[in-house]
């Protein structure tokens, strides 16, 4: 299975708003045939993923989804641009496939994920280390999410990277505020972000995450740095979908065929009338 590392792989974006419209109803037509799924998550991440896969260089860059519910958005993306097959994208979420709804080891597209949550920054220093040492010219991108900064790994991992300048390692952190147990913020107080990944000693910045243009802006900034670069991406899991019941679980969307529909309504009429 192809990742983005590998030698070969090529894509190109040219138009990174819509490709992030793109993942959206992608992600839709993964998650409708089930009924359910980790839909909230492709809505809140959308922009985030086309901005990274515009910064990206193609068989060099490595890539961490450390929250392995999160992998539908990287599928998505990656069936948009040719990295994924759409035989194997079909599959998303069905017994025996690697498409799984949650990521594993055996997931393609990323370099790595985990299924436990609060493990893929460590794996991601890792990778930043291990080519500095190695001496090559490759940036690593780690996704986290808000609610993983309630494990302590987060936390050591950042504490190492920081420590060893790690400026070749960029975090996009989706503060989506949202987990299982309802918004994050009323399970464990996780503010102020940015100061604590300063204390930690990264370069922080805190933004609209579904602002494509402003994440790519900062992606790019991030490469100029001399420590490591986290970026704080404030975002819903809502966004892109005003069809959406107000009372819709976020974290795990139930998707019936009359939603499902209007959804892809509301999505293909977005692309029809940008493509006017």
């Amino acid at each position: 299975m192809t990742r983005v590392s590998d030698p070969g792989t090529h894509w190109e974006v040219t138009d990174p708003a819509r490709l992030a419209t793109m993942i959206r109803l992608r992600a839709l037509r993964m998650v409708a045939p089930h009924g359910f799924g980790y839909l909230g998550q492709a809505l809140s991440s959308a922009e985030q993923l086309a901005a990274l896969f515009t910064v990206m260089r193609p068989g060099r860059d490595r890539l961490v989804c450390s929250p392995s519910h999160y992998v539908i958005g990287f599928f998505a993306a990656a069936a948009e641009l040719g990295i994924l097959s759409e035989d194997d994208a079909e599959t998303y979420g069905q017994d025996g496939s690697p498409v799984e709804a949650i990521g594993t080891e055996r997931s393609p597209v990323m370099d790595y994920t985990c299924g436990s949550l609060g493990q893929g920054l460590s794996a991601a220093a890792g990778f930043a280390l291990s080519d500095r040492l190695k001496g090559k010219d490759r940036r690593t991108f780690a996704f986290i999410s808000d609610g993983e900064l309630e494990e302590g790994q987060i936390w050591e991992a950042a504490m190492f990277a920081g420590h060893h300048r790690l400026n070749r390692l960029t975090v996009l952190l989706d503060a989506n505020n949202s987990q299982v147990d309802g918004p994050v913020d009323t399970i464990t107080t996780i503010e102020p972000i940015a100061a604590k990944w300063q204390a930690f000693g990264w370069t922080a910045q805190d933004i609209d995450g579904h602002d494509v243009d402003a994440v790519i802006k900062a992606l790019a900034e991030a490469a100029e740095g001399d420590k490591p670069y986290v970026l704080i991406n404030r975002t819903s899991t809502r966004h892109g979908l005003d069809c959406l019941p107000a009372d819709a679980d976020g974290h795990f969307i139930k998707l019936p065929p009359d939603l499902a529909g209007r959804a892809e309504a509301e999505l293909t009429g977005k692309l029809e009338r940008r493509d006017a």
